[in-house]
């Protein structure tokens, strides 16, 4: 097994203690074998921008990613906290293992994904349903 730092160790045994070896970045070789980036349920550190902060915080936050946005990085702090972080105050993001395959290789998000899509199509459809002839967008005031 890969040596993860203490803090990362609770993290990787509540994911199921996945095979960390088996998820690794790939950097060199056939173009289409390589799988680098981050990724969902990383286990990252990540330091911010010291002037975004109080002079008593720490400008290091270690945790579990939950997603990457345009704006924003959503994380699982080691004390449980659930934390959006700009990436304007990011100065940099340390990668301590990935957790899952990189997302072409991920079969149980892409179903997820799929499934997530199906139901917000069908979300759009009752709404739809419920609206339809009290389209009023076009009035105004």
């Amino acid at each position: 097994m890969a040596e993860l730092p203490d803090w990362a160790q609770s993290m990787w045994e509540e994911l199921g203690s996945p095979e960390l070896e088996d998820v690794e970045s790939v950097h060199t070789g056939d173009l289409m074998e390589r799988r680098h980036g981050l990724r969902k349920d990383d286990l990252v550190e990540i330091q911010l921008d010291t002037r975004a902060l109080r002079s008593d915080e720490d400008n290091w936050v270690k945790g579990r990613l939950l997603s990457s946005g345009k704006s924003s990085i959503e994380l699982l702090t080691t004390d449980g906290r659930h934390v959006y972080l700009s990436r304007e105050i990011i100065v940099r993001v340390v990668l301590i293992a990935h957790t899952r395959p990189a997302y072409i290789d991920d079969k149980e998000l892409l179903e997820f994904e799929r499934a997530d899509q199906k139901r917000r199509s069908n979300l759009h459809e009752k709404v739809e349903k419920k609206t339809k002839g009290n389209d009023d967008s076009h009035l105004w005031g």
